[in-house]
This record gives C-alpha cells, structure tokens and sequence, in this order.
C-alpha cells in the first residue's frame, strides 16, 4: 500500500508536469489509451469470460470513474498537488453518504461524527473565510464524490466481472470522455506533440498508474481493510512533498489544519464501514 500510495502521488505530479504543455483532459485521454492497451495486451495473454448481465454498471463505474479522473487532473493543473489529492480523499465520506441513500445502511453517531470532521477539513482547505469560494477546489470535490459513486458501482459487480474488465471500462470511458469535449465543446483543445519527453512521461505515467492499482488491489487481499485503509493516506504526504519540489508553496496553517482534519474523519469512517461489512 506504501508503494502504491508513493506511484499514486508520482503519477500526480507527473500529470501536474505535462499539464504545462498539453491540455488535463488531453492528458486524461492519452493516459487511458496507453493503460487501455496495456490491459488488452494482458487480456489477450490470460483470457477471462465476459458476462452481459450487469453490462450497465460497468458502462456507469467507467462513467463515474471517467468523470472523476478528468476532475482530478484539472484540480491538479490548478491548485497545488496536495491539496488536490486531499479533495479527492473526501471520497470515503461520499461513499458512506451514498450508501445511506441508495442501500438504506445505517449511519451511526461515530460515523456521523467522522463525516462533519472531515467536511470541516475541506472548509479549511476550501477557506472561504470572506472570500469567494474557488471553483477549482469545488471541482476537487466533485471528483471525490465522483470516486465515490465508482466505488460504490464496483461492490455491485466486483464479483462478476475480473479486476482487469472493470479497469477496461473505466479507461475505455475515460477516453470516450475527453474526446466528447473535444468535439463539442470549445474548451478543450487537442495538439499534435512530438517531443519524445512528453510522450515517455505520458507512457510513464500510464504504466505507474496501472502498478498503482495493481498494488492497491493485492494490499486488500493481502491485510485488513481497515489498515490498508489507514496506510492508503501517506499518499498524502508523497503528494504534498512532489508538489514542493514542482514549485507549490508549503501548505499554510489552514490548509495543513484542513489535512489533519480529512485523514482523521476519513480514518474513522474507513474502520465503521470495514466494521460494517464484516457484519454483513
């Protein structure tokens, strides 16, 4: 979980670095291309049975997956690299919230508690003490809620389909997206790039991201989720010390509150969902 936590906030800072030359989204769509490939290159070699029954989850968790990737990388082109990192992080927060509205789970007070600790965080970070609210930290948290809402979809079909169909889906979508907006919108702009740096970072970034989740995946099968859960926020620290090398000024108090605030809250809400799912 540490490595994956360390190639997770290094994939991060790598997109940070070509956002200087290409558009986020762009960055997005070559990053799934490249991933897309490499998982139907291993499908080609271990083949797997494909099951049509619940083809809609997976068109949503690419969906959610996708929309979430583009956010990320757009906050991470825009503020500095630990704090989008940390608005990502609120995922645990959403899925919990998600899961009372749409699987009727009971939210207890502990868990109730943890939510409002770590939404304070965010307000820290967000700090819109008399000033206007930054679009681009709201866009942080839309990506969280977004990681959220994919989560959520893969419990529902992390038993029918293998790990690496389910990660096709999400690259398969998450190029499918870039593209809508670059074809009707104005805002998104493709280039043609030859300079070989930028592709060896786009292929860099495509092969760490893939080992990322890999190593995610093998750390929950290998230990419990409450502490792979716990460990999974040292990318935390990975990120906000990337981003300093990248240029991004040394979190202020607020902000350094705010973090605190969020891997606490977020903690506590991993080990009562952990709990939960035991029971069931």
């Amino acid at each position: 979980m540490l490595l994956s936590s360390l190639f997770g906030a290094l994939n991060g800072a790598i997109a940070k670095i070509l956002s200087d030359s290409m558009d986020p989204v762009e960055v997005v769509f070559y990053r799934n291309l490249i991933g897309g490939l490499i998982i139907l290159y291993s499908l080609q070699k271990i083949k797997v049975s494909f099951n049509t029954s619940k083809i809609h989850l997976l068109f949503l968790r690419g969906l959610f997956g996708g929309t979430a990737m583009v956010l990320f990388f757009y906050t991470i082109s825009t503020i500095p690299l630990g704090e989008a990192v940390v608005l990502n992080k609120t995922s645990p927060f959403f899925v919990t919230i998600l899961a009372y509205y749409l699987m009727k789970e009971k939210i207890n007070l502990a868990t109730f508690f943890a939510l409002i600790i770590g939404f304070i965080g965010v307000i820290f970070i967000m700090k819109p003490f008399g000033i206007e609210i930054s679009l681009d930290h709201i866009f942080g948290i839309l990506g969280g809620f977004f990681s959220a809402a994919a989560y959520a979809t893969i419990k529902k079909i992390k038993d029918i389909y293998d790990a690496r169909v389910i990660m096709l889906s999400f690259m398969g979508v998450g190029m499918l997206i870039p593209l809508g907006l670059f074809l009707f919108t104005p805002y998104v702009q493709f280039q043609i790039h030859t300079d070989p740096f930028i592709w060896s970072l786009i292929a860099f970034m495509a092969l760490i991201s893939t080992a990322s989740q890999w190593l995610l995946t093998k750390a929950y099968s290998l230990s419990k989720a409450s502490i792979i859960g716990v460990v999974s926020y040292t990318n935390i620290p990975f990120a906000l010390g990337f981003g300093v090398i990248l240029g991004d000024s040394f979190p202020d108090i607020y902000t350094f509150i705010g973090i605190v605030l969020i891997v606490i809250g977020g903690i506590l809400v991993s080990k009562k969902t952990t709990k939960s799912e035991k029971r069931d």
